[in-house]
């Protein structure tokens, strides 16, 4: 049975994952190398705590005690537990030097989970000690909200470690799917035209923004495509769209738009930058 969990990286969806881990009883460990990663993270979860209980999602005490569960640290050598999960940025040489310096210090049955959306699982685990035990654990944003988790086995997953991440997802209330190890997995890859056929249609001056989101919502989609990319992050979601060009052999399908390209190079990210297809309070 699991009892503890290491999160690494602060970010958004670390912070989410972090708070899901410790509401799910888990002991957890948030790591991230930037002190100032850490305390947005801290109050991030904390907000997102005091707004359940102000809606009656949770008891005060029950936030309380998902507060004491939690440990924010920039010390490596506090990130020893038995699951391992990476949010950090979607890059397979930072990914893999992470994992290379945790091996170490946990024990070989210790599980690392990758929360990676488009990467190679098989290609992340080829590079540690024991790869059976490396496996995808793809969250989605917001993490405390959304219940699909996607379960991904590399070549070298073992069934064992499957179904333990599996099990862990359920435990934490969340609606986990088996996938095999592809890029983009299943929802990045179906949800990328989502995303670029949106983008051709404003370049094309189809339609604005707002007019393309509000029509896709009104069609029975939560949130439309530009404030979707503005809430993931534009550096994000173009660098999966660029992860998935790339597997793809540049397939057309795939390909980039400047529009997003633009947005990543002038630094207008979306919300956590306060301006990306749309304009956000700070």
């Amino acid at each position: 049975m699991i009892h503890s969990i290491a999160v690494c990286g602060a970010g958004t969806m670390g912070a989410g994952i972090a708070q899901v881990a410790a509401s799910g009883g888990y002991k957890t460990v948030l790591f991230d190398i930037r002190p100032e990663g850490l305390e947005r993270a801290q109050a991030q979860i904390t907000k997102s705590l005091a707004t359940a209980v102000e809606k009656g999602r949770l008891k005060a005490e029950e936030k309380d005690a998902v507060l004491e569960r939690l440990t924010f640290t920039s010390d490596i050598n506090l990130c020893v537990a038995e699951v391992i999960i990476e949010a950090i940025v979607e890059d397979m040489a930072a990914k893999t030097a992470l994992f290379s310096q945790l091996a170490p210090i946990n024990r070989e049955d210790a599980i690392f989970a990758s929360n990676t959306s488009s990467l190679s699982v098989s290609q992340l685990a080829a590079t540690l000690p024991h790869p059976q035990r490396v496996a995808g654990m793809h969250f989605f944003n917001p993490a405390h909200l959304m219940k699909l988790v996607e379960v991904v086995s590399g070549e070298q997953t073992s069934p064992e470690t499957a179904d333990r991440v599996y099990e862990l997802a359920k435990a934490m209330g969340k609606v986990p799917v088996r996938v095999k190890d592809a890029p983009g997995f299943i929802v990045n890859r179906v949800a990328r035209h989502y995303y670029l056929e949106a983008m051709l249609l404003a370049e094309q001056r189809m339609a604005d923004f707002s007019t393309i989101d509000q029509l896709l919502e009104n069609a029975g989609f939560r949130m439309g495509p530009f404030a979707l990319m503005d809430l993931i992050g534009n550096d994000i979601n173009l660098a999966v769209t660029q992860s998935l060009y790339d597997a793809f052999q540049q397939a057309p399908r795939f390909k980039p738009n400047a529009l997003q390209e633009q947005r990543v190079k002038d630094g207008r990210l979306g919300r956590k930058t306060g301006l990306g297809f749309y304009r956000y309070e700070q």
